[in-house]
């Protein structure tokens, strides 16, 4: 066995910093140079419209959705700017647990789909379609426990909160799924993917052909809902499965996360961008048939 020692790396005359090259391997670790990392990381919590963040002295970020202050009204905007929250996110080793959650005892109750444009146009929908896999790869890719903690409505992009390893949710809780079959389009946009495989293929279809609101108690009985809580205490729950998984040893959580997520995200690469491709061309054809229905009516004299 050979001791470890210290290689001078440097030119004669400068002043060596605490670097160390242990003969174990190339590892190279700077005083500082960690928090200042972290400190650099923190900017992006500030820049999103749509996403509050804030981490605790643990390290458990809390997402916040909302518009406003308020509930969240899901925008195109939006939609381009989780691709890169999420992404972040995943990057950022100060993140040690996640939670996901909304404002104002909900957690996406609804939609501005104006704000998307014409999606009958190809450029459009091509970017949506872009995004719509980033989204959800990224979250995928976030490498430490993920839990949502959901209150009254979520109605829009329920597969966000899917893609956490656990749900909690307050009593009055509901799930559902308005953007898609009942609007006119298909739901390729990983939703049937996600509720498929939480649920079952069975229940997902049953659910995304007629959907209706599905109660807290319900998705509990289908195994997508780990826990039910009463009304407004679904972040404090979260907070306290956070601390318990926070006994165990960072690698532990962080691979952890990695095995349980892998069959999922296996599905969201091979399923999500042919979804968005049929949601894409069903989306096109209702724009059609709303234009020819508008061109039968008659016009005002």
């Amino acid at each position: 066995m050979h001791e470890a020692n210290t290689t001078n790396i440097l030119a004669p005359g400068t002043t060596a910093p605490d670097f160390t090259l242990p003969h174990s391997g190339l590892v190279l670790r700077e005083k500082g140079k960690e928090n200042a990392m972290e400190t650099k990381q923190l900017t992006y919590f500030t820049d999103y419209r749509s996403l509050k963040m804030t981490r605790d002295a643990q390290g458990v970020l809390v997402v916040e959705f909302h518009t406003n202050r308020g509930p969240l009204t899901f925008t195109a905007q939006d939609h381009t700017d989780f691709v890169d929250a999420f992404y972040r996110i995943s990057q950022d080793r100060a993140n040690k647990i996640v939670i996901l959650t909304g404002t104002g005892g909900q957690f996406i109750p609804g939609i501005d789909f104006s704000s998307f444009g014409n999606v009958a146009d190809p450029a459009v929908w091509s970017q949506v379609h872009d995004e719509g896999v980033q989204i959800l790869e990224n979250l995928a890719n976030i490498r430490v426990p993920v839990i949502a903690a959901v209150e009254g409505q979520l109605y829009v992009h329920s597969e966000y909160a899917l893609l956490a390893n656990v749900i909690v949710a307050g009593r009055s809780a509901k799930f559902h799924d308005t953007p898609h079959f009942a609007g006119g389009i298909v739901p390729g946009d990983g939703i049937f993917t996600t509720w498929s495989y939480r649920a079952g293929a069975g229940r997902a279809e049953a659910f995304l052909l007629n959907p209706q609101p599905l109660s807290a108690q319900k998705a509990y009985e289908w195994g997508v809902v780990a826990e039910i809580v009463d009304d407004g205490k679904a972040l404090s729950r979260a907070r306290e499965l956070a601390s318990v998984y926070l006994k165990a040893p960072e690698v532990t959580r962080r691979n952890t996360r990695v095995h349980f997520i892998q069959p999922l995200k296996e599905r969201i690469v091979r399923e999500v961008g042919y979804g968005l491709s049929l949601e894409g061309a069903s989306a096109a054809d209702l724009v059609k048939s709303m234009h020819a229905v508008s061109e039968k009516q008659p016009q005002a004299v």
